[in-house]
């Protein structure tokens, strides 16, 4: 039989026989790789969104736009138009600024474009549903529209005057939902407004009875649309003033609402990661004994070290790599809903790209590695006859702490044994709870934040989409952050249970009752969790201080006192249905068990 064969069929047998333990591995590594890799490739699917959308809506490479609409503005935009770097161009055509009010009193700004019933060769708005703009008629954004909650059939109001909502459409000539503006009373393209389109008769009337703000733009297609900052600054010094925005500025703009987005998906990532490691350690160092055994069995048969380490890191090896691909899956299905949450943009993207990959995978050979390293050298540093006869550790005799501890409630006792036979495991217990209030903490600030609506008074007419896509996606990287947890901490238990059955089992004859024992298990893993709980707090704010404002508002100080007293709690609640099953185990099955 071939080496390979056989490290497959060892693989394959060791995990059919720890179900439990390769579905907690395959699952740590997805949800890791999966965020990690979703926060690495925000940017670049944001860009792509945006070329498709330009591409399939013919996008200006520059608009320009007046800040009134007169003849000395009309004649000026049309001047650029005219210009020899230009091949094509649209308009120029009124943007008026006024208000608009749904069925349900849903108010927002919007922008009025005034366009013909044919669209030219640039700019022509792609409508998704319904059609396009005709006389009496309006067509709504998708993204504003989705923000409102309209659809095709619908009326709004306008400055005052209802209009049927005749189609919906995307384009490329501005930003994203909520950045539709560009320039007007507000002042950027940072305020917050919505776009519709009419034709330009009925802009022009809309603007005239309600004596509202208007500007002037026209879009232009350069010959080299690379060429824009050459060309703006080419064009710059004219009698009007005019505002240029590039398609580059708008792809940037685009960026905008994921600014805060991926730092918590990849700071969660490597939050996630630690949590795997936790966890796939605790199991690893569970498994030891049987391992060291294993390994034992192979030298006895004639198997090198290297085919004993190549036997033992596959496992985990092979597993990472399939979560792996899990996660990239994931990943690739989720990234566009998170790339543009303003359902502004369309098209489709492609998975993460290379350097993402091997980012992901690299991760991913990490946890398995870090997780399984000091087991695997230990099983093939053991001698044989050691290996074969491998028992768990015995601990130290210490008469002073025994003397000391036999002073202490029968369940205290029991717990303060089991922590500190297992410091490290002790730590790593320390480590997942702090991890988790970390989280916890997170989610708690960022909801604490002020956030502006998008009304016209500052008021939550129409709620922060960036805000909302923040809080969305905190709280699922927290909740991720709570499962694994969860896990790990039944894992602690479970795996302290087993390795400490025949104490346990000796501490019934000597009188114990099973609720003893479910209590002293508890607490073995609640020792570690209350230091971590505690140290969680201000590791979490001083984490969140790094990318957070610097007006930033903390939550309370009982929400956060709050959020480490809840995650011991919870800690307590999850350690008690393994407890009690390790508990009920019968004492003679206990100490055959540990004999056989």
């Amino acid at each position: 039989m071939g080496s390979i064969v056989l490290v497959v069929r060892l693989v394959l047998a060791d995990v059919r026989r720890h179900k439990v333990q390769a579905a907690m591995l395959l699952l740590a590594v997805t949800v890791a790789t999966a965020t990690m890799a979703l926060g690495l490739s925000l940017g670049g699917v944001s860009d792509a969104l945006y070329e498709q959308t330009r591409a399939a809506t013919a996008g200006p490479d520059v608009v320009a736009l007046s800040g009134d609409a007169g003849p000395a503005e009309t004649a000026a935009l049309s001047a650029l138009a005219d210009a020899p770097e230009v091949v094509a161009h649209h308009g120029p055509y009124r943007i008026v600024y006024a208000n608009l009010t749904t069925r349900d009193s849903t108010t927002s700004p919007v922008v009025v474009h005034g366009f013909a019933e044919t669209p030219g060769p640039v700019d022509r708005p792609l409508v998704t549903s319904g059609h396009w703009v005709r006389s009496g008629g309006t067509v709504l954004e998708r993204g504003f529209a989705t923000a409102l909650g309209v659809g095709v059939g619908d009326r709004v109001t306008i400055a005052g005057r209802s209009y049927p909502v005749l189609g919906i459409a995307v384009t490329a000539a501005t930003s994203i939902y909520p950045w539709a503006a560009q320039i007007g009373p507000g002042g950027g393209p940072s305020d917050a407004s919505g776009l519709a389109w009419m034709t330009r008769s009925d802009a022009r009337a809309l603007a005239a009875s309600h004596d509202l703000s208007v500007t002037t733009a026209v879009d232009l297609k350069l010959r080299d649309p690379a060429a824009t900052e050459a060309f703006i600054d080419a064009h710059s010094d004219t009698t009007v003033r005019v505002n240029f925005h590039s398609w580059q500025f708008k792809e940037t703009q685009d960026l905008v609402i994921l600014r805060n987005s991926q730092p918590i998906l990849v700071v969660g990532s490597w939050l996630l990661s630690f949590l795997a490691i936790t966890g796939v350690a605790a199991l690893a160092a569970g498994r030891a004994v049987e391992q060291t055994r294993r390994a034992g069995l192979l030298k006895a048969v004639g198997a090198t070290p290297a085919l004993i380490a190549t036997v033992l890191l596959t496992e985990y090896l092979a597993l990472a790599l399939v979560g792996d691909t899990l996660g990239l899956v994931i990943a690739r299905l989720t990234a566009p809903a998170i790339a543009s949450p303003t359902a502004s943009r369309i098209g489709d993207v492609g998975g993460p790209d290379g350097a993402i990959l091997v980012t992901a995978t690299a991760l991913a050979v990490a946890v398995a590695v870090l997780s399984t390293l000091r087991p695997t050298l230990r099983a093939m540093r053991t001698a044989t006859v050691t290996a074969l006869t491998a028992t768990a550790r015995r601990p130290r005799h210490r008469p002073r702490l025994t003397a000391l501890s036999a002073l202490l409630p029968t369940p205290l006792l029991l717990g303060l044994r089991l922590t500190a036979r297992r410091p490290g495991r002790a730590v790593l217990q320390a480590c997942s709870t702090a991890t988790t209030v970390i989280a916890i903490v997170a989610l708690l600030t960022i909801y604490v934040q002020p956030e502006r609506g998008y009304g016209l008074d500052g008021s939550s007419v129409l709620p922060n989409l960036r805000g909302e896509h923040d809080r969305r996606l905190m709280l699922a990287v927290t909740i991720l952050l709570i499962a694994l947890a969860i896990v790990n901490t039944l894992t602690f238990t479970w795996t302290t249970a087993m390795e400490a059955r025949a104490n346990m089992a000796i501490a019934r004859t000597l009188g114990a009752t099973p609720g003893q024992i479910t209590a002293g298990l508890s607490i073995a893993q609640m020792l570690p969790s209350l230091p971590g709980a505690i140290v969680g707090i201000p590791l979490g704010i001083g984490l969140l201080s790094l990318f957070t404002a610097r007006n930033a508002v903390e939550p309370p100080s009982f929400w956060l006192l709050g959020a480490a007293l809840a995650t011991l709690l919870a800690t307590a609640a999850l350690t008690a249905l393994p407890a009690r099953l390790a508990a009920r185990l019968p004492v003679a099955q206990a100490l055959s068990a540990e004999t056989a």
